[in-house]
């Protein structure tokens, strides 16, 4: 049997700036909105993989949520759990990209349609059909996110399902006050833990990567994978380590790479695909995602997976 893989957070549109800059205090000119949001993305991608996908979330009944429900059903993504709420607006991010790579963000997801999703009959009717979760970050920004995220893992763990936990989280998000119990709770209920670079020892009392590998899967989790970015990823478990290295790409949009990453690795771990594989297929997932500006424009197939990553391994090799 195919597992069905959950995703629960913000489903949001995106609107990018097209030139460089700090910030969004003046007039420029913008390009969008495109469908976002790491958990959004994260699934669209494993739909897009041939895995079974579930999205609860919520989005406006306006025209941004109107794209984000069609762009997600088009891909194969089940959305009975994604909800039109009325009066509400669709969640947005403004982005903008300074010249050394890093970005600002305005966010509108608080109090916007993407914070109002509810544990209600529906929501644990979705929940009942999936046999794993995956969790983001990102997504635990209130109370009422985190609640209906730890009863679908609650559920899904009683039977006998998996988590995977992406942190994915900025570091102002610790301080807020229960955050940090939060996500020590999740990471103890996790089976494949998915941090990028620094994310390694967020959590951990261990500040360098041996030491907090180890306190990680002291934990109970069965696997950590490491995303580097354009340096590549590891896998480690108690009795495996695997590296491999970055695919050299053109990098148009980072925004959503990891997401994708994650995604092809939990959805070819989940079909019983060997670490090594999982990882390479990961990589270079994350490296198409970057060749298309638009966070969820560079979500591929398997077919266009694999056929991109034995291009590059040839170019690799001569």
């Amino acid at each position: 049997m195919t597992k069905r893989v959950l995703a629960i957070g913000e489903v949001i549109v995106e609107i990018m700036a097209t030139s460089l800059g700090r910030g969004f205090s003046e007039p420029i000119a913008l390009v969008g909105p495109f469908p976002s949001g790491a958990p959004t993305i994260f699934i669209d991608q494993v739909a897009r993989l041939g895995v079974p996908a579930s999205m609860v979330g919520a989005v406006g009944n306006d025209d941004f949520g109107l794209l984000l429900r069609e762009r997600l059903a088009c891909d194969g993504v089940d959305i009975v759990g994604l909800r039109s709420i009325p009066h509400a607006a669709t969640g947005s991010a403004f982005v903008r990209y300074r010249p050394d790579g890093d970005r600002d963000f305005v966010f509108n997801i608080h109090d916007s349609a993407a914070a109002r999703v509810v544990l209600d009959e529906k929501t644990r009717s979705v929940i009942a059909q999936c046999h794993h979760v995956h969790i983001m970050g990102s997504s635990l920004f209130s109370p009422q996110m985190v609640s209906v995220i730890q009863a679908a893992v609650d559920d899904v763990k009683k039977r006998g399902g998996s988590v995977s936990f992406d942190p994915n989280g900025r570091k102002e998000m610790l301080d807020k006050p229960g955050m940090r119990d939060a996500l020590m709770g999740f990471l103890a209920q996790t089976d494949l833990f998915l941090p990028s670079g620094e994310e390694l020892t967020a959590l951990t009392q261990a500040q360098d990567e041996a030491g907090a590998l180890a306190e990680l899967l002291d934990l109970g989790i069965s696997a950590v994978v490491i995303k580097r970015g354009g340096a590549g990823a590891s896998y480690c478990d108690r009795q495996t380590r695997i590296d491999v290295p970055g695919l050299k790409v053109n990098e148009i949009d980072p925004t959503g790479a990891g997401d994708c990453f994650g995604a092809t690795f939990v959805a070819c771990w989940l079909t019983g695909r060997i670490p090594e594989e999982c990882l390479r297929l990961a990589n270079a997932s994350g490296a198409m995602a970057v060749t298309r500006r638009g966070p969820m424009e560079g979500t591929a197939s398997m077919l266009e997976l694999e056929a991109f990553l034995a291009t590059r391994m040839m170019e690799m090799n001569t």
